[in-house]
């Protein structure tokens, strides 16, 4: 969703969708100001034992903005994104981020993967990425 949708995040969903309650009050706990962490919504989705996607709904259907991406691709200011192109890959690392493609693209989910199977922070998986021109998608929230 792009900047210009803020305040239209249910609008990507079909009207009679709901999201899950329990879910729904831990965003409103963990939100402030309309707005919640990548990392809360991990939290939430580990500590009810629901998926991202499902935190992500429930963010969406309260319109509320994601900030502070894990991988370092969106929700930062001033900057946006905060993630830079690493100066080097290794070559392992650019051969597992280029299987691990689908569509061109790498999910979200296969970067956390990667990070936590290799030990490598998730933000300089995100800075490889960005070193191949590998763009991130889909976003496990939804975001994009």
């Amino acid at each position: 969703m792009t900047h210009s949708d803020a305040g239209n995040y249910k609008g990507k969903h079909p009207t009679d969708v709901k999201s899950n309650e329990n879910i729904a009050r831990a965003v409103e706990k963990k939100s402030i100001d309309g707005i919640i962490t990548c990392a809360d919504a991990e939290i939430i989705a580990g500590a009810l034992k629901v998926t991202m996607q499902d935190v992500g709904l429930a963010v969406d259907l309260m319109e509320i903005r994601i900030s502070k991406c894990q991988l370092g691709l969106f929700g930062y200011s001033p900057e946006k994104m905060i993630v830079k192109p690493a100066n080097s890959v290794p070559g392992a690392l650019e051969k597992s981020l280029r299987e691990a493609l689908v569509n061109g693209r790498l999910p979200c989910q296969a970067a956390w993967n990667m990070a936590t199977q290799s030990g490598i922070p998730k933000m300089e998986i995100s800075a490889a990425c960005e070193a191949l021109k590998i763009k991130v998608k889909p976003c496990q929230l939804g975001a994009f």
